[in-house]
């Protein structure tokens, strides 16, 4: 399966037989996330697409994908490391943001595992990131794997490795969350009355209807919380319209800019050595 996939946009499943994910190779992108609600119901509780299309085609405003080499902006797309000038795409005026043009959430992944179904199914992606490209510095291997590590809990791990030079790396999962409107459903166009609480590198989302809550555990320093302010008008699974705030990212990662920054942890990871960044996604109704 792996070698069919290599260049062909495709979704894979993993299914323990309560909770059902759907995973493309396309950007590592969560396209569909099935949890029971308090009776049991499954519904699925991402923002996305019901074919791989939409995304190949960009139509997705980063839905579900991992963005890197480095997460959110960079100020100007410009920094400097060990006495070099960088100069990276300004994608998002007047910064670079999500890794540039053309970041990991765009290129097609290998497939390098896959375990569908019974006991801790999982998925592990692969991708090399070329020296230069999008203007980082170094070649990078880098690897994802998703494994439903329990009943209603996913697991995330993603790692890399600069091969010759330092190089700032920071990942991020930005999954869109809606854990109370089953797919195919018109959403509302206010924002869903999440309640967002952060309490020791924990988020937790609830949804009052169907009782759905996502505890959210990672080892990484930082979190952006976005509440889909560019969100607009996009035609998501089931036909349904996607407004503003009708879904939230709980992107964990470096701090933004952080490699202009000397005050916050630094994002630069030195060649030979290993980034790693998991994530526990724990669902319960």
């Amino acid at each position: 399966m792996a070698d069919q996939s290599k260049n062909t946009p495709a979704i894979f499943e993993l299914n323990n037989g309560t909770m059902q994910v759907k995973i493309s190779n396309y950007g590592a992108t969560i396209t569909s996330l099935s949890v029971p609600d308090k009776n049991g119901k499954l519904a699925d509780v991402v923002l996305g697409f019901d074919s791989v299309d939409p995304y190949v085609k960009g139509l997705a405003p980063y839905f579900g994908c991992i963005v890197g080499r480095v997460a959110n902006r960079i100020k100007e797309g410009k920094f400097s490391l060990n006495g070099v000038n960088y100069s990276l795409p300004i994608n998002k005026p007047p910064n670079s943001l999500h890794g540039g043009n053309k970041g990991f959430d765009k290129k097609i992944w290998d497939v390098a595992e896959h375990k569908k179904d019974g006991d801790k199914p999982f998925i592990t992606f692969k991708y090399h990131s070329a020296d230069g490209e999008e203007g980082y510095p170094g070649a990078v291997s880098v690897t994802a794997t998703y494994t439903l590590t329990s009943a209603t809990t996913m697991r995330l791990d993603m790692e890399a490795v600069p091969e010759s030079k330092d190089t700032p790396i920071s990942l991020a999962q930005h999954t869109y969350w809606n854990l109370a409107v089953p797919t195919g459903e018109i959403l509302p166009v206010k924002g869903t009355p999440f309640d967002f609480t952060e309490e020791k590198r924990i988020a937790k989302l609830s949804e009052g209807t169907s009782s759905r809550v996502l505890n959210l555990w990672t080892n990484v320093p930082g979190m952006q919380f976005y509440t889909g302010n560019y969100v607009n008008g996009v035609v998501g699974k089931g036909n349904a319209i996607y407004e503003k705030h009708v879904g939230v990212c709980l992107e964990t990662q470096g701090f933004p800019n952080a490699i202009n920054q000397s005050n916050f942890p630094s994002v630069v990871v030195k060649a030979g050595e290993k980034y790693q960044h998991t994530m526990l996604f724990e669902f319960s109704a």
